[in-house]
């Protein structure tokens, strides 16, 4: 109700103001482009961190105050403001708030420059200072209102300001730049410019629809593949640190040898996922210490297929899913499923196989006796140039020295902090 009300009295207060100005130019040529520019921009303005609305009604409005008074800066605010508060169905408090937030700005900056010589230096000195003011004052007007409003902390606030500080500069900069294109080339030249503006503006949203379109998709998809992982990690509770030890290490191997930062976080995705497949073998396979059939082992063969078909349909990219079906094949052709040898082996899956040997040498909760670090890379070297690639086998070697026993056991890997689904998620979306 606060916000609300101060919303309310911020609005009629601007209203009283605009009755008591003069009247004169509010119906200019340029002024009603401007208010149809203000309004478009408005209807199709793309959206920042889900609160602000990025658009050019306080450009028009500055512009409009600048060149023909305050009256005709609030003409375009309530000409842009009105009709879209009504097509967009927004909340009440909505109106009142952007009137007030793009009023007072606007008709400050109309009143302040009535007395200088519209076109001169000065003029454009005095309008760039006042632009510099408007727009942080309009972001801090709606946005601490919009704030109170909604009962969120004031910190909400401080990190949706810091947000918009990059785009200042560059609000200011086109607004004098707009408003010095009017004076020097007239009307036909504010039309070109802003129909422009309202382009760039369309494409602004459609990639904001598309960056959250991507992010409910990655959110999906990767809510989907750690809810598989869970489920697994009850059947068998080696599984998910296992994952997260296998990722740890093949990240590292990957930076070890000078891989770049996708490689490193590919390699890193396709160890955390690379046994996902294993998710389709019977419970009983899963269980230690039990004697396998001919057709346990066929399924367990088939767990890297498995693992890669199941990325594929969730839309994970390509990459890891071929990893994650060629991480045990092995450099002499003998490995599963499908028996690759050499280079026919992705590069990033010999990676991700070195990482996989390793932990299942060293870490105490699989099925074999557990060997200490230098017993495990003295038998990744035994195998190396028949199963496992020598240039990884070394680079991890490289890898484990001088780090501590915690490290070269993973004993403390922890699935969860490896899938930082927060940061996996944003960055689908920027993508």
């Amino acid at each position: 109700m606060l916000a609300f009300g101060l919303a309310v009295a911020g609005c009629s207060g601007c209203l009283v103001w605009f009755a008591l100005t003069a009247h004169a130019h509010m119906f200019e040529p340029a002024v009603l482009l401007l208010a149809a520019f203000a309004l478009v921009t408005n209807l199709i303005s793309a959206r920042w961190d889900q609160s602000l609305e990025i658009s050019g009604a306080l450009m028009a409005a500055l512009v409009a105050g600048a060149f023909f008074g305050p009256a005709a800066a609030f003409t375009v605010v309530l000409l842009a403001e009105v009709p879209s508060w009504a097509v967009e169905r927004l909340r009440p408090v909505a109106l009142p708030l952007n009137v007030f937030s793009l009023g007072v700005p606007a008709l400050v900056t109309g009143a302040a420059l009535e007395g200088f010589a519209t076109g001169s230096s000065t003029f454009f000195v005095a309008f760039g200072v006042l632009a510099a003011i408007s727009v942080p004052l309009n972001l801090l007007l709606v946005s601490s209102l919009g704030t109170l409003y909604d009962g969120l902390p004031l910190r909400s606030l401080l990190r949706a300001q810091g947000q918009m500080l990059p785009t200042w500069a560059i609000n200011v900069a086109a607004i004098v730049a707009i408003g010095g294109l009017y004076a020097g080339a007239g009307l036909p030249a504010l039309g070109l410019v802003l129909v422009g503006i309202v382009g760039f503006t369309y494409q602004s949203r459609l990639v904001a629809l598309a960056n959250a379109r991507a992010e409910r998709y990655a959110s999906l998809s990767w809510g989907v593949l750690s809810g598989t992982m869970r489920n697994l990690d009850m059947r068998d509770s080696r599984t998910a640190r296992h994952s997260a030890a296998v990722a740890m290490f093949a990240r590292d191997i990957a930076k070890a040898v000078g891989l770049s930062s996708t490689e490193q976080e590919l390699v890193h995705t396709s160890g955390l996922l690379h046994d996902i497949g294993k998710f389709a073998l019977s419970d009983r396979v899963m269980e230690k210490d039990v004697s396998l059939t001919e057709n346990d082992w066929k399924g367990i063969r088939r767990h890297p297929t498995i693992g890669a078909e199941m990325l594929k349909d969730l839309g994970v990219y390509g990459p890891v899913a071929e990893i994650v079906a060629a991480h045990h094949e092995r450099l002499d052709g003998r490995g599963y499923p499908n028996k690759l040898s050499g280079e026919e082996i992705p590069e990033l899956a010999k990676i991700v196989a070195v990482a996989e040997v390793y932990d299942t040498l060293t870490a105490s909760d699989t099925y074999r006796v557990e060997l200490s670090s230098f017993q495990a890379l003295t038998e990744l070297r035994r195998v190396s140039g028949s199963q496992l690639e020598p240039r990884y086998v070394e680079a991890l070697a490289e890898v484990l020295g001088g780090t501590s026993t915690d490290y070269r056991h993973a004993a403390a890997a922890d699935f969860d902090r490896e899938l930082d689904v927060e940061r996996r998620v944003s960055a689908a979306a920027v993508g």
